[in-house]
């Protein structure tokens, strides 16, 4: 079950319900989309998603699911999320992480910060592997991934680089 992190300038609340209200107006931003796809969620949409997110696992029971939004501790303001999708690969417990920043909130290292936390609490959770999936023309979360000691591989799905470490 995702705890509450902090960092210097951030809290990691884990995942509610409720925080769809909050939320949608930050996502609901074609520009983030522009490199992973899809479209902004309706408040319906985001409710319903978080409604399965919370549950914490996949149907089938072979994945954990850790969702967190990120909050700034100066303002109390949520700024994006952060999660990680916990499974075991060939005897390895791995953690697919993925962040997301509100476009208002970018460029003041929210992502790489919120990263950084999340990936050090798996890691001492248990996780051996992570990884990530990262458009190639993203460098901004190919900033990120590698702040939290992945690199490229030459790996390729639905257009997006895998990174490990």
């Amino acid at each position: 079950m995702a705890e509450p992190l902090s960092s210097r300038r951030l809290t990691l609340e884990p995942l509610r319900v409720d925080h769809a209200g909050e939320m949608a107006p930050l996502l609901d931003d074609v520009a983030l989309h522009t490199f992973i796809g899809g479209e902004p969620a309706t408040l319906e949409g985001l409710r319903d998603r978080y409604t399965r997110q919370v549950i914490g696992r996949s149907p089938d029971g072979s994945q954990r699911w850790l969702n967190w939004v990120i909050r700034r501790r100066d303002t109390g303001q949520a700024v994006g999320t952060t999660q990680a999708t916990v499974s075991e690969e060939d005897g390895v417990l791995t953690a697919d992480v993925a962040w997301v920043v509100a476009s208002s909130q970018q460029r003041q290292g929210f992502a790489r910060e919120a990263a950084v936390v999340m990936v050090q609490w798996l890691r001492s959770h248990g996780v051996d592997a992570v990884v990530a999936h990262v458009h190639p023309r993203h460098q901004a979360s190919m900033a990120v991934a590698a702040a939290v000691g992945l690199r490229p591989t030459d790996v390729v799905a639905d257009g997006e680089i895998r990174w490990q470490g």
